[in-house]
């Protein structure tokens, strides 16, 4: 009697798990076919591009949650193998990396770093401005204060270049589409869909980015080394790729050397975690304050609804602030 009941207490956590699930997952048609699960929300939006009209897409990281810290439940694990693809950025989150792993799910598993071509994590941004004292203490930044996130010797946030971005809906597309060969012609016209969506994004930053007083732009958290290298920009980081990382009092030094050099307007902060180390830096320095989204989630407060309008929030802010034609 024991032993049933246990089963039936087993039973029923699992289907409040998968009705949980359910909720957070962005059903793209009734179907149930193909099921797609994404690690956090960039894939989630070019997995729904390539989707089109067809399956579903469910996403393991909660919106406002930090995607950078993401734990699972065993749910979660579990549910993993009920999917048709699993889309994830291999080394960006550890806990997706080992459920993964655990889950057994073999070809299933998409690691987008396969396609869209990451660049190695850039060194804190200093140059010498007659004060040699915080160029090289200014690089110490990338190693301190992981608190144990390794995201290994890459920069992820690739989703801040719409062409990677293109190029990630396409792989999605051809995906899908040998997942669903009876859909094939409808899952590559959608991700076709999606490029030129794409495509025109870029070239709003080209043309919105193409003629400004100033070049270099500082953010407190290192996400935008792909746009700026698109667009021709520099991202000057107070902290690491991991948002979680804690400058040095050198670092902090370094920075207002930074502001002042190329008379910055603005310090960047992000809509998931705290603004306050921009503001405190804007105020010593009598500069002004604005969210540039890093785009790993989507929350009431993001300056947009989805990623292309978030990237077209992100392109005004920098056209404000370096006083772009």
């Amino acid at each position: 009697m024991v032993f049933i009941m246990k089963i039936r207490a087993a039973l029923a956590a699992t289907a409040a798990a998968t009705l949980i699930l359910s909720a957070c997952g962005s059903p793209a048609s009734e179907g149930d076919s193909p099921r797609v699960t994404a690690a956090f929300y960039p894939l989630e939006w070019a997995s729904s591009e390539a989707l089109g009209d067809h399956g579903s897409i469910s996403t393991l990281t909660a919106p406002g949650s930090e995607a950078h810290d993401l734990e699972l439940s065993p749910q979660q694990i579990a549910s993993l193998t009920e999917a048709d693809l699993v889309v994830y950025l291999k080394d960006f989150q550890p806990a997706v990396d080992d459920a993964i792993e655990q889950a057994g799910i073999g070809d299933k598993a998409f690691d987008v770093s396969t396609v869209v071509d990451l660049e190695p994590a850039a060194e804190g941004h200093t140059h010498d401005h007659d004060d040699e004292g915080h160029d090289d203490e200014g690089h110490d930044h990338e190693e301190e204060g992981h608190d144990g996130h390794d995201h290994g010797d890459f920069d992820p946030h690739f989703w801040q270049d719409p062409q990677r971005m293109g190029k990630l809906v396409t792989a999605l597309g051809d995906k899908l589409a040998a997942a669903d060969p009876d859909n094939e012609s409808d899952y590559r016209a959608a991700a076709e869909q999606g490029v030129a969506e794409l495509t025109k994004l870029d070239e709003e930053f080209t043309t919105g980015l193409g003629q400004c007083e100033r070049t270099e732009f500082i953010t407190t958290h290192t996400a935008f080394n792909y746009l700026a290298e698109r667009y021709g920009l520099t991202e000057i980081g107070i902290s690491g790729i991991n948002p979680d990382d804690e400058p040095s009092p050198a670092r902090i030094a370094a920075i207002h050397d930074e502001a002042k050099a190329h008379d910055v307007t603005t310090i960047f902060f992000e809509t998931l975690t705290s603004d306050a180390l921009a503001k405190s830096i804007a105020g010593d320095l009598d500069l002004k304050t604005a969210v540039l989204d890093p785009l790993e989630g989507v929350t009431p407060n993001s300056p947009g609804q989805d990623y292309p309008s978030i990237m077209r929030a992100n392109l005004e802010a920098l056209r404000g602030a370096n006083g772009c034609a």
